[in-house]
């Protein structure tokens, strides 16, 4: 139900929701036909082909691919990361940024266990809003941002899939403060809750930003976030 929530709300997801550090890029090594699945508006997808990538992209909502088809010229089509369409070993590896916490876990695996050729990857990315920074903390509460994994955490993996490298970062978005009213807009939880929900949450967020922390109107702020990327291999 939450996941399905991304049916609606593509345009603003992709103005405010960040990109991916580059170092992410690296864990690709030379493999170079990329499907990335759960691909949303396209944010790791761009970079994969910027940094030279042959990309494959898809994602189940409709909206979402409706976005990601209007700034990259790459095959689009829409599918889960259970259910890829994609032939028996046709792809180098596999890229699933910001997708695998909607996943079943099990069912993916055996999935890209098909797909991917031997020799190939898979790389799980999260981008996270930091925490442990107490006035992201309370933001991310107000969000209702659920997508938040703890520090350290290790994603669900299946055999014959095992976790051979990585990445933990952090890094620095600028939002105007009316860009943060946008990012709240991009979460599963105000996508799905009616008006009364989210002119509730609109109030508590612009008490917080301009009420309780004085912040300005038009004013650009440092959000911090932390990325967590993990290599699989056979």
């Amino acid at each position: 139900e939450s996941a399905w929530a991304f049916r609606t709300g593509a345009d603003t997801y992709d103005d405010v929701r960040p990109g991916y550090p580059p170092a992410v890029l690296e864990l690709l090594d030379a493999h170079r036909l990329v499907a990335d699945l759960g691909a949303g508006t396209g944010k790791l997808t761009a970079a994969l082909v910027a940094a030279g990538h042959d990309v494959l992209a898809s994602d189940p909502s409709a909206d979402m691919v409706r976005v990601l088809r209007s700034h990259l010229d790459v095959p689009v089509w829409r599918a889960t990361a259970e259910a890829t369409a994609l032939r028996e070993g046709s792809v180098d590896a596999v890229t699933c940024a910001q997708t695998w916490h909607w996943v079943d876990a099990a069912e993916a695996c055996r999935e890209l266990d098909r797909v991917v050729r031997p020799g190939g990857r898979v790389v799980l990315v999260w981008n996270n809003l930091d925490v442990s920074h107490p006035w992201i903390l309370r933001l991310a509460r107000i969000m209702h941002s659920g997508d938040i994994q703890r520090p350290g955490f290790l994603p669900a993996v299946h055999a014959p899939w095992r976790i051979t490298r990585e990445l933990r970062t952090g890094w620095v978005q600028h939002l105007r403060t009316g860009q943060l009213f946008d990012l709240m807009a991009t979460r599963s939880y105000w996508l799905k809750s009616g008006p009364a929900v989210r002119e509730r949450m609109t109030e508590n967020l612009r008490w917080y930003l301009f009420d309780r922390l004085e912040f300005q109107e038009g004013q650009l702020l440092p959000v911090p976030y932390r990325t967590d990327a993990f290599v699989l291999e056979r």
